[in-house]
């Protein structure tokens, strides 16, 4: 059951990637060009998440444990450090140039999206040379 419930959820999360257009790295640089072709339409998709995600974790709250597993795994690290600080800053600038993070990198191999498979392989890289940092 968990493996189905899995699938359910990656294809659901895919098809709403493709559906908003966060495969679309253009639609995505414009989003974040400001001052030139700003394209407002993914602050809609973010506000659609925060709307749906926020009572959900709210729900989630008054649960003892998930449905799929023996416990929940909720983030225990709450300080900032120049780590998380600076994984955010390339993280940033890398959607920024690429136009890609990571879920709607994997979903854009599928429609064979623009320049994905370069980002990819790059992303894949960038994750194993975090572990040389730790």
């Amino acid at each position: 059951m968990n493996l189905i419930a899995s699938l359910a959820a990656g294809l659901i999360f895919g098809f709403g990637l493709i559906i908003s257009g966060m495969v679309n790295p253009a639609k995505v640089q414009n989003f974040l060009d400001l001052f030139g072709t700003w394209d407002p339409s993914l602050a809609f998709v973010m506000g659609g998440a925060i709307a749906i995600g926020l009572p959900g974790f709210w729900l989630l709250g008054k649960w003892s444990k998930p449905l799929f597993a023996s416990a929940f795994q909720w983030p225990n690290k709450t300080d900032l450090d120049a780590k998380l600080i600076g994984g955010s800053a390339l993280f940033g600038i890398g959607w920024g140039l690429g136009g890609f993070c990571p879920g709607p990198a994997v979903t854009a191999l599928t429609i064979g999206s623009t320049g994905v498979f370069i980002f990819v392989p790059a992303m894949l890289i960038g994750m194993w040379a975090t572990k040389l940092v730790k």
